[in-house]
C-alpha cells in the first residue's frame, strides 16, 4: 500500500479489514475440512449481518464519505471551506468525520456522509478570493470624484492583489440613491483583515472629501 501511495489514513483500516477477512476464510475452510455443516451458521451470520448493516447504516455512510473525500480530495488539510453551514479551516480528515476550526476558535466535527453529499465551497483552492464592498450615496455626488477617492483608498490598503484588476463603479440605481461597488482580489488568508481595513479606509476618505452618506446630518 505504501508503494502504491495509498493514503496513510486508509492503510490501517485496509490492513485490519484484510486480516479479519482472512481469519473468516480460514475458519470456514477448517470447518469444511472436518465436515462440519455450515448451513445453520451461515443463516445466523447472514441474519446478524443484515441487522448490523441496518444498525450501522449511518456509520457506513460516513465511512464511505470519508474514503471518497480522501480519494477524490475535494479539500485537503489546511484548506478553508464552507460546508454544512460552517466556515473554517480543515484540521483533520478522519474516516468517519472531518474537523474544521472556525475563525472564533471553535472545533466543529462534521460527519463525512453529510459532508460529501452536500455542497462544499473550497475557498483556498484557487489561491485568491474576490472581496466586494457595496455602499450607497445620494444622486447629487460627483461619480468621477467618488471613483477617484475609491481607487486612491484601494492603493492605501495592504494585501490587495494587483491581478485580477480591481473594479469600481455604480452597481445599482435605487429610488433613494446610487449603490457603488468596490471589487478587489485578496489572498484568502487575509480576507477578513483586508475587508475591515478597506471599509474603514473608504468611509474615512469619503467623509474627508466632504461627501455625506445617506442618513448623515
Amino acid at each position: 500500500m505504501s508503494k502504491r501511495e495509498v493514503h496513510s489514513s486508509l492503510q490501517p483500516f485496509f490492513l485490519s479489514l484484510s486480516i479479519t477477512a482472512l481469519y473468516g476464510v480460514l475458519i470456514i475452510t477448517v470447518f469444511n475440512i472436518i465436515g462440519f455443516q455450515l448451513t445453520f451458521i451461515s443463516t445466523v451470520i447472514g441474519a446478524l449481518g443484515v441487522a448490523a448493516g441496518l444498525a450501522l447504516s449511518g456509520t457506513l455512510q460516513n465511512f464511505a464519505g470519508g474514503v471518497l473525500i480522501l480519494l477524490l480530495k475535494p479539500f485537503e488539510i489546511e484548506d478553508h471551506i464552507i460546508a454544512q453551514g460552517q466556515d473554517g479551516r480543515v484540521q483533520t480528515i478522519q474516516l468517519f468525520y472531518t474537523e474544521i476550526l472556525t475563525a472564533d476558535n471553535k472545533t466543529v466535527i462534521i460527519p463525512n456522509g453529510k459532508l460529501f453529499n452536500e455542497v462544499i465551497t473550497n475557498i483556498t483552492r484557487q489561491g485568491k478570493r474576490r472581496l466586494d464592498v457595496d455602499f450607497k450615496l445620494n444622486f447629487g455626488v460627483d461619480i468621477d470624484q467618488v471613483k477617484e477617492i475609491l481607487n486612491t483608498a484601494i492603493k492605501g490598503v495592504p494585501n490587495v492583489l494587483g491581478e485580477p484588476a480591481t473594479k469600481v463603479g455604480v452597481l445599482l440605481l435605487e429610488a433613494d440613491g446610487m449603490r457603488f461597488t468596490v471589487r478587489v482580489w485578496v489572498d484568502p488568508a487575509h480576507f477578513l483583515a483586508t475587508k475591515m481595513a478597506l471599509q474603514e479606509k473608504i468611509i474615512n476618505d469619503i467623509k474627508a472629501a466632504g461627501i455625506k452618506f445617506p442618513g448623515m446630518a
